[in-house]
C-alpha cells in the first residue's frame, strides 16, 4: 500500500497526467465550439485538437529535466520518448487514419447495393495533424511551467 502513496507523491507524474487530462478536456471545448454540440465521446477517443499524448510526454520530459537536470540521462530518455510518441502521433497513426478513410470509402462504393454486407467501419481518426501535436506539446510545456514550483 505504501507503493501507491509513493506514486501519488510523484509530482512529475501528476503534472504530466494533469496536462493530459486538460488536453482531453480542451478537446471537448473544441468539439462544442466547432460542431455546436456536446459529444462526450471525445474525452476518450484518440486524435483531435490538442494532442493529449503530446501534452503528456512534453510535460513529463520537462518535469524530468527540471527535477533531475537538463543534462541528465533520465531527461535524455524522456525527451527521446516524447519525440517518438509525437512522431508516431503525427506520422504513423495519421497515415493509418488516412488509409482507414480510403478503405471505408472503397467498401461503401463496392457494397452500396448489398445491404446484407455488414462489416464494421474502420476507425479513421487515429492520429494527429502536426498542428495538433504542436498545440499539445505547447500545452504540456505551459502546464509544466505553471506547475514548476511543485518540483
Amino acid at each position: 500500500m505504501q507503493d501507491i502513496g509513493n506514486i501519488l507523491d510523484n509530482r512529475v507524474l501528476l503534472v504530466a497526467l494533469i496536462a493530459c487530462l486538460i488536453a482531453q478536456a480542451l478537446k471537448l471545448v473544441v468539439e462544442i465550439v466547432k460542431n455546436r454540440k456536446l459529444n462526450i465521446r471525445v474525452l476518450v477517443t484518440t486524435g483531435g485538437m490538442p494532442s493529449a499524448h503530446s501534452a503528456l510526454v512534453t510535460a513529463l520530459a520537462a518535469g524530468v529535466g527540471q527535477t533531475l537536470g537538463w543534462a541528465s540521462p533520465d531527461f535524455a530518455v524522456a525527451m527521446i520518448f516524447a519525440i517518438i510518441v509525437m512522431y508516431d502521433a503525427a506520422g504513423v497513426r495519421q497515415a493509418a487514419g488516412k488509409q482507414a478513410r480510403i478503405l471505408n470509402q472503397m467498401i461503401d462504393e463496392l457494397f452500396h447495393e448489398k445491404p446484407d454486407f455488414s462489416q464494421d467501419r474502420l476507425k479513421e481518426l487515429l492520429g494527429h495533424t502536426p498542428v495538433q501535436v504542436i498545440a499539445g506539446s505547447a500545452l504540456g510545456i505551459t502546464i509544466y511551467w505553471l506547475a514548476r514550483s511543485a518540483y
